[in-house]
Parts: structure tokens; sequence; C-alpha cells
């Protein structure tokens, strides 16, 4: 199948953020023609925002970005009438990494346990009912870790019940050019009538031609050095080790 401008490649993303998906996308239409892509739906709400819905952080990054598809967001994902959203060849999920994190508290994204993680078992009603030929799901490395492991084979299991093959790949930014060593797992799965012997190969990793140097501004405004105030509060708490802190 080709993905041309008279026949684009119809892509939904939840859990959408400002949609780093879509700007992908955006740079391989600039770089492989006549290749297009159209954003028939996405997907972002922050539930603990105290913000209204169109002025939500992300949200506006979004259509600040995307404004032809601002129009287009389909808001809780949990609340969803998947039924009459556009069908779909791609969907992509970043679903929320906060209760699997390291950094987090880790309570994990067990089905029906209600941490913000969990809502990944929404995008299995979007995935019954859009059927796309692909997925892909980017998280943190932690969701392949030995507390986390099972539930993620739980969660491969599910889309293999729903026809798909499951690739999972483990890639690290520092590996395609970004001076960052941020490894994520992804998992691309394709429906498994789309190709008789579905197969994906991770891309080819690059020499890494930056530093932390070259991309660091220069001049950096004032209002985002950290206070005398600040600074003062984080030598006292250092000198005490009463924070917990080696």
């Amino acid at each position: 199948m080709t993905y041309t401008t008279e026949n684009p490649l119809r892509v939904v993303t939840l859990c959408s953020g400002y949609d780093s998906q879509c700007l992908a996308l955006e740079r391989l239409k600039r770089e492989f023609p006549p290749f297009d892509h159209e954003l028939v739906a996405w997907a972002e709400y922050d539930p603990l925002s105290k913000t209204p819905t169109p002025y939500q952080p992300a949200q506006k990054a979004h259509n600040a970005l995307f404004p032809q598809w601002a129009d287009r967001n389909l808001g809780d994902i949990t609340q969803v009438d998947w039924e009459s959203v556009p069908k779909c060849d791609l969907l992509f999920y970043s679903t929320p990494c906060q209760s699997i994190s390291q950094a987090g508290l880790q309570h994990g994204f067990a089905e029906g346990s209600g941490t913000r993680s969990s809502i990944i078992w929404n995008v299995r009603d979007a995935v019954k009912a859009l059927h796309p030929k692909y997925l892909c799901m980017e998280n943190v490395a932690a969701i392949v870790s030995a507390k986390f492991v099972d539930m993620f084979n739980l969660w491969q299991n599910a889309l293999a019940a729903l026809g798909y093959v499951q690739f999972p790949t483990m890639l690290n930014a520092l590996n395609y050019g970004v001076p960052q060593n941020r490894e994520r797992m992804f998992l691309v799965s394709i429906r498994d009538d789309e190709q008789e012997y579905p197969q994906f190969n991770a891309p080819k990793q690059m020499p890494l031609k930056k530093t932390l140097r070259d991309v660091l501004e220069q001049n950096v405004a004032e209002k985002y050095y950290l206070s005398n105030k600040m600074l003062d509060y984080f030598n006292r708490v250092d000198a005490d080790k009463t924070h917990g802190q080696s």
C-alpha cells in the first residue's frame, strides 16, 4: 500500500500530548514525497487538571502545531464511543507512564486497578472498533522490568487475541542522533491478515555526532534560573542529609 495525498495514511493518536508522532510523520512527508498522512482523530485530556479542557497545556500545544486538526480531539479515552470514530490505518497509543516509571510510585497498570497507567486497557476498545492495520505503543523501559513484565505480556496477549502479531523493541535515543541516554520500549503490532508473515525491523542505529553542548541554548532568560532563595534551600537540604540523599 502506497500512502499519498490522494490516499493518505489515516492516523489516530491516543494520549497524544503535543503529538510527536505527527511531527515524525510530517518529517517523513518532507523527506519522502509523495508520502502523506491525515490525523483523523486524536485524544488528549488531563483528568487532574483544573484548567478547562481546551486550555490544558498539552491541548494548546497540539492545536498550535496542528490547527487544521483542532476539532478532532476525542478527549477522555475512557468515555469515547469508538464505533463513531473514523477508521484508521495506524493507531499510536502512548498511555501514561506515571504508575510504571521508576520515578513514580510504580503501582502498575493491572486492568481495573484505577491507576493512571491502567487506561492502556481502554485502548483495547479502540482496537476492537477501529481494527487498524498497525499499532504502535511507546512507554518507559520499566514496563518490561521484572516487576511489570507479566502485565506487559498480558497486554501483548490481549492484542494477539484481537489478531495482531507483536514486535517489542527497546530503543535508546542516543543511538538515533540525540545526546541523551533515554531508553524507551516500543511495541509495534501488525494485523495478522495484513501480511502472510508480518515482519518489523527496528531502525538502524546511527553514530552519535552531537553532544549536549550542541543543543543547549547559549542565551537563557533569567526567569529559567533558580533564585538565590531556592539555591540556599537546596544547599541546606544537601548539608543536613535528612531527606534520604547520599
